[in-house]
């Protein structure tokens, strides 16, 4: 036996508390620049530190002393954030639910939920602008919109909106403009849901439109002030009505009819295109999107030929490439809103392109007859209910056709409802003696004979649901069923193994460039970290499973998410209260700015309706604000970019009655914090306004500065952005708003939940219904959560500083080759930078296109081009990129630049060069001829590390910009 000795020649130390730290901290790994490279990075930029470059960066007047919070100051591990989400998600009940009312269960097939909504490649793409690098997306949102179109009978449809409720104002706002805003009136079936209906009515206000709610038999036009009318079909409360002669009528008095409807009733139900419906909206959702307590959710709008130039959202259209093969592209009003402003039809520019593209693949993977069969299998459920019910006797179902909704008559509502949840069922209570039952995907048999001994009030129950089925037949009259094809592309017939549905996918992700391969250095757009441990909870039960409608006691584990997020926000923002309902950055805008428009009139101040808006402001400002009904000013910049203070003053003197907001984002667009911000928030309120401030460059705030302390009264916050909400290809988005104490009372409100919040005197009144879920996209708000929760007050305010220092590192680098258009009173920039190229043109013939294209050679998305001013680029590399990986982007840029010189010496023809015939795809390269003047491993390989990894973009230059098909997939 041997022994081990401790004392010869044994040498002793101590431990260091810091040594028995976590190993998972997080601020480290998504701040990527290491504290050595933060001093060196910083020098470059001719300063000692990175403190001293913040200082020299962001005005003295405006800087807070510290950001400290409440709760999860220090920040959680990641093991200790997972586990307090696990904490979460058991706090949360999930019960079986047949509310209905647009959300049901569904079963996310597990080929899909793992390889798009877990999967990187899929989330971190951003909106597919630059389509040669994203043609796989682009071929699954055109297949989301052949589904729409073949479903609704329609042959338009858009890339996806937000939910159905905002879908449904979006119609109601193109039949205001299908009649020129001439009539005023616009009449909702009081069978629509209530939701839809009260979103509608706050829309409405801002379009100075009448919205009119009736039952189907009392609706008239005798007015002749009516534009239009929405029905749903089926009812909310279930039933299945024939609308043809409906329609007929409404056309014949010049009224276009909106027919809200479900994805999954159409397979089985006769579309409302054929029925003569204008214009069709709905969710998606029910396709393999969880419920997620609200969503996000893809909704989809429908419409004929005609009315194609005033649909809201994205479209994607075939196009020709310069090769003369069909290429996908962005058509019709791509980001109108940033071009047309005011004039826009709408002020989206999300959509939910991650949700539409897994509704897409559901369709995909079970075909046209996987869909019949579910539909079957859920119409049958319902009509076996019914059945077991007539055969109990204890109620009475209507006796109206249905598809997976029934309606009941009962005594005691309540009763029934209570004894349903007692065994963690949830009805929806229409009334005190009215209850629906919907049933879903999800629904077994076995549950249907849980139902029954529910509604048997004591009685025993002498059948079982199997029982009945043999008697059970299609209570859909003959007229409503559908006999038209849909689905009939072989992308439709083709997939139906998972073996197979997965190589599709992969090839469709193949084809775009996200996150997973390269920085995507968008100005204002964002595109940082989305970490593994942020994206964990968001596929948990505990998470997805729950019913917006659901009683909140059932979703204790939200709530407390939703108020911690509320104060951790509140914090940061320097605001009192926050309403979570806005679902996009764009919705977030439109809410702020009725929060203000509430607030006036409450003070007897209807006549406050004019907007003051810098022309450096988000483009989506001036929609947002036509959308509320304002008059907009709009205010210039001076030589550095900066908002011209005098001519804002004049503006807000001159309309000191009637002024009701300024919209002002800070920084600005232009990439700079403004001297003057704090003196441009006094002097709209010494003028009676109140200040709205763009959130979309909160990355430069956090820790630093706030809203609430500069001086705004509101700010929507872009989680997608600043809290790392992942970009999901387009969408999805969120947009929260934050408000000072005095209009806390206005924030939105919800038909069918209270949101909470502080309670308002009689005479306050919330400004209304924003989203159709009480607190919006709810299931993605766990990321936004997790991310602060790990990183800390310190964290987060670190970031903000790395985010200043990475851009100043770049435009440092970059000004030798490029001149950097706008800097702040020390030479610096904010967290983003432009780049001007317009001297190129006259010197070279190269446009910011041809930059942004040869970077795909690079392997590197474009910067945001030609805005906020034309001719340029503008960058923001995010403090989650490396130095490693900011080094390797400018070394393209300035290779490039090296490019262009070869151009301006004459060393390179002016129209044809490596830049004007970027990018170069493989079936370019690998072809037979080669005609270039330059050499083809130069056009695909021009700097080392493309040798390693090499992305490749899928298509070339377009020869064409119009659309051969604009909306859906061609046999």
């Amino acid at each position: 036996m041997s022994s081990v000795g401790f004392g010869m020649g044994c040498q002793t130390r101590s431990i260091s508390v810091e040594a028995l730290k976590p190993s998972d901290t997080f601020p480290r790994r998504h701040n990527s620049a290491t504290p050595e490279e933060q001093t060196k990075m910083a020098e470059s930029c001719g300063y000692v530190s990175l403190d001293s470059l913040v200082d020299a960066t962001v005005p003295m007047s405006i800087r807070l002393e510290s950001l400290k919070f409440s709760k999860f100051d220090e920040g959680l591990t990641e093991s200790q954030m997972i586990e307090h989400m696990m904490q979460l998600a058991a706090k949360n009940k999930v019960f079986k639910s047949y509310i209905g009312m647009g959300y049901y269960n569904t079963f996310v097939p597990p080929v899909i939920l793992r390889n798009i909504m877990e999967n990187p490649g899929w989330y971190t793409q951003y909106t597919p602008y630059q389509a040669e690098i994203a043609q796989g997306r682009l071929e699954s949102l055109l297949n989301y919109q052949t589904l729409i179109s073949d479903l609704t009978g329609l042959p338009m449809s858009n890339a996806s909106l937000l939910d159905e409720g905002t879908a449904a104002a979006e119609a109601m706002a193109m039949c205001n403009n299908i009649m020129k805003g001439k009539k005023k009136t616009f009449i909702i079936a009081s069978n629509c849901h209530p939701q839809t209906i009260d979103i509608c009515k706050t829309r409405a206000e801002g379009f100075d439109l009448k919205v009119v709610t009736a039952d189907l038999k009392d609706i008239d036009y005798k007015s002749g002030d009516v534009c239009g009318v929405l029905v749903q079909y089926p009812g909310t409360e279930g039933e299945v009505l024939d609308y043809g002669e409906f329609i007929k009528n409404a056309h014949a008095n010049g009224v276009k009819v909106v027919m809200a409807s479900d994805l999954l009733a159409l397979t089985t139900l006769k579309p409302p295109g054929e029925l003569g419906a204008d214009i069709v909206v709905g969710s998606a959702q029910r396709f393999g999107v969880p419920m997620g307590y609200g969503g996000p959710h893809a909704a989809f709008l429908a419409t004929s030929q005609e009315y194609k130039r005033m649909m809201p959202g994205r479209i994607i259209g075939v196009s020709v490439d310069a090769s003369g093969k069909p290429a996908l592209r962005m058509a019709m009003q791509t980001r109108e809103q940033h071009i047309r402003r005011d004039k826009a039809t709408s002020n989206i520019c999300t959509a939910q392109a991650l949700l539409a593209n897994m509704a897409a693949m559901f369709a995909v993977y079970h075909g046209p007859e996987g869909l019949k069969t579910i539909a079957q299998r859920v119409h049958g459920l319902a009509g076996v209910f019914a059945l077991g019910l007539k055969k109990l006797g204890t109620v009475e179902v209507q006796g109206l056709p249905f598809f997976d909704t029934v309606k009941v008559k009962c005594a005691d509502a309540h009763a029934i409802a209570d004894a349903a949840y007692k065994s963690e069922i949830n009805l929806r209570i229409v009334d005190s003696k009215t209850i629906t039952v919907s049933f879903d995907e999800t629904t077994t048999i076995e549950d249907v004979d849980k139902l029954f001994k529910v509604f048997a009030c004591g009685k025993p129950v002498n059948f079982t649901a199997a029982s009945l089925a043999p008697e059970v037949e299609t209570v859909i009259p003959s007229g409503l069923i559908r006999e038209s094809p849909f689905l009939t592309h072989p992308i439709f017939n083709s997939y139906h193994t998972e073996h197979e549905l997965l190589r599709y996918m992969q090839r469709l992700q193949s084809k775009d460039l996200s996150l997973c391969h390269s920085m995507i250095p968008l100005g204002s757009c964002t595109m940082k970290l989305n970490a593994t441990t942020e994206m964990m909870p968001v596929t948990w039960p505990g998470f997805t499973d729950i019913h917006p409608f659901a009683p909140t006691e059932q979703a204790q584990g939200y709530q407390e998410m939703f108020n911690n997020l509320g104060e951790l926000l509140c914090t940061i923002t320097g605001f009192d209260s926050f309403s979570l309902q806005p679902n996009a950055g764009a919705s977030g805008e439109y809410a702020g700015l009725m929060v203000i428009r509430a607030y006036h009139k409450s003070r007897g101040d209807h006549h406050r309706n004019v907007c003051i808006i810098p022309v450096s402001a988000h483009g989506t400002n001036p929609a947002s604000a036509a959308m509320c009904g304002m008059q907009i000013v709009a205010v210039g910049t001076d030589a550095k970019g900066n908002i011209n203070i005098e001519e804002l003053r004049k503006a807000a003197e001159a309309n000191k009655e009637n002024l009701s907001a300024l919209m002002v984002t800070y920084p600005s667009t232009h990439g700079v914090y403004e001297e003057g911000i704090d003196e441009i928030c006094k002097i709209i309120h010494d003028n009676g306004g109140q200040v709205y401030m763009d959130g979309a460059n909160m990355n430069a705030q956090v820790g630093l500065t706030s809203p609430g302390w500069i001086g705004a009264d509101v700010c929507h916050l872009n989680l997608h952005k600043t809290f790392c909400i992942p970009h999901g290809g387009g969408g999805p988005g969120m947009g929260p708003i934050g408000v000072k104490k005095h209009l806390a009372p206005f924030l939105p409100s919800h038909p069918v939940v209270s949101t909470g919040g502080i309670p308002a005197p009689d005479k306050l009144q919330p400004l209304g219904t924003i989203a159709a879920a009480p607190w919006g996209s709810a299931l993605i708000l766990p990321i936004s959560y997790t991310y602060i929760a790990m990183m800390g007050s310190k964290g987060l305010t670190d970031a903000s500083k790395i985010a200043i220092l990475n851009a100043n590192y770049m435009a440092k680098r970059l000004e030798k080759h490029y001149p950097i258009l706008f800097r702040g009173v020390n030479g610096t920039v904010a967290h983003e930078f432009i780049v001007d190229l317009r001297g190129f043109k006259n010197t070279a013939g190269i446009e910011p296109e041809d930059v942004a294209k040869r970077l795909m050679d690079y392997g590197f998305h474009g910067p945001t081009m030609s805005w906020p001013v034309p001719g340029t680029l503008m960058i923001e590399p995010t403090e989650s990129e490396s130095k490693a990986e900011l080094d390797r982007f400018c070394d393209a840029l300035i290779s490039i630049r090296n490019e262009i010189a070869q151009i301006e010496n004459g060393k390179a023809d002016v129209h044809n060069n490596v830049l004007k015939g970027a990018p170069h795809p493989p079936s370019l390269l690998m072809g037979d001829t080669w005609t270039k003047p330059y050499s083809r491993e130069y056009a695909a390989f021009p700097a080392p590390w493309l040798r390693v990894a090499k992305f490749w973009p899928t298509t070339g230059i377009y020869l064409t910009a119009f659309l051969l098909q604009p909306c859906r997939l061609n046999l």
